[in-house]
């Protein structure tokens, strides 16, 4: 088994710290870096995130605003927002080791490239071993040691394989696969489908639509996988039905808040989209390319866009030719 003693957080945001914490409780040590100095000198000082409130950082993670010094670790755990992966894997890169695993915990398609997450990282930073971790959790829940299971892929399975060693403990449980797309895949859709049972929610159409909006997206998010050459286990495993679930379940999830909003009648603050918003377009073109039909998902991208009203919306979905299920 490859030994992983020490792991680098780069990004020091609530999920980061989060992962740092659970990090440790699987006996390592950790780097955690914060690109902002006085935010780094900050943490290190009171041990504390203000966006984890009342949660202590764990004695044995060292906070840095040292990019090189976060890159000596003996794997990576890259956690900044998808759209911002790039420019950070490109800090990155100089200052990696040959065969450094590189582990993607953002969700989500690059607008523009439509690239994958992992696809960003190998292109960038080609000496790196990519993987990528995902799944059904919270950054509170993570950070407080609740229990919680998640998928981390790599398409070498030794490499997963020692991965899920190095960071799993009893209440931070990851599960291997090879399946490097599907869990992209499920990580990306998810988001959008989530804004969908927001808007369900919002609109206060009652929790038989929100089942029946969560399945139907499920079917979508399958369908799309499939096509991908994704493996069906892994759709219906935790990075994407119960990925899935737990997005669309709640306004802890900031892509279901957006929709909650987006069903009121609010108007969202655009500085503040969630990841949802930017992949929902991009999620659209992928599927056209494949001939993939995603209704749900494709609504939300017409209302994100101006292009179709909310109601406009719900009235095109529920008078759609009735037809078999799958």
């Amino acid at each position: 088994m490859i030994a992983h003693q020490t792991i680098a957080v780069i990004g020091a945001g609530a999920w980061g710290t989060a992962l740092a914490n659970a990090t440790t409780r699987a006996g390592r040590d950790v780097i955690l870096y914060a690109r902002d100095k006085a935010a780094a000198d900050t943490l290190a000082r009171t041990r504390e995130n203000p966006k984890l409130p009342g949660i202590a950082l764990a004695d044995r993670v060292t906070v840095t605003s040292d990019l090189a010094q976060a890159a000596t670790a003996q794997a990576v755990l890259l956690v900044t927002p998808a759209q911002n992966l790039r420019e950070a894997a490109i800090a990155l890169a100089p200052h990696l080791a040959p065969r450094t695993p590189v582990i993607v915990c953002a969700k989500g398609i690059e607008r523009g490239s439509h690239k994958f997450m992992t696809e960003i990282v190998a292109e960038v930073a080609p000496q790196a071993e990519t993987a990528i971790l995902s799944g059904p959790s919270f950054d509170i829940d993570v950070a407080r040691g609740l229990p919680t299971a998640v998928t981390l892929a790599a398409r070498d399975e030794a490499l997963a394989r020692a991965l899920v060693h190095a960071l799993g403990s009893a209440t931070f449980r990851p599960y291997h696969t090879t399946d490097v797309r599907g869990v992209e895949i499920g990580g990306a859709a998810k988001n959008v489908l989530a804004i969908a049972a927001g808007i369900v929610a919002g609109r206060a159409l009652g929790a038989s639509a929100l089942a029946a909006l969560t399945t139907r997206g499920f079917a979508e998010l399958m369908r799309l996988g499939l096509a991908c050459d994704a493996k069906a286990e892994t759709i219906a495993g935790l990075s994407g039905l119960g990925d899935l679930l737990l997005s669309c379940s709640t306004p802890q999830s900031r892509n279901f808040s957006l929709g909650l909003a987006l069903g009121r009648g609010e108007t969202p603050n655009r500085a503040k989209l969630a990841e949802g918003a930017f992949t929902a377009p991009v999620l659209i073109e992928l599927a056209g390319e494949r001939n993939v039909e995603m209704p749900v998902a494709s609504a939300v991208a017409a209302i994100l866009s101006g292009a179709l009203t909310v109601d406009a919306a719900i009235e095109a979905l529920l008078t759609r030719p009735f037809r078999s299920e799958g």
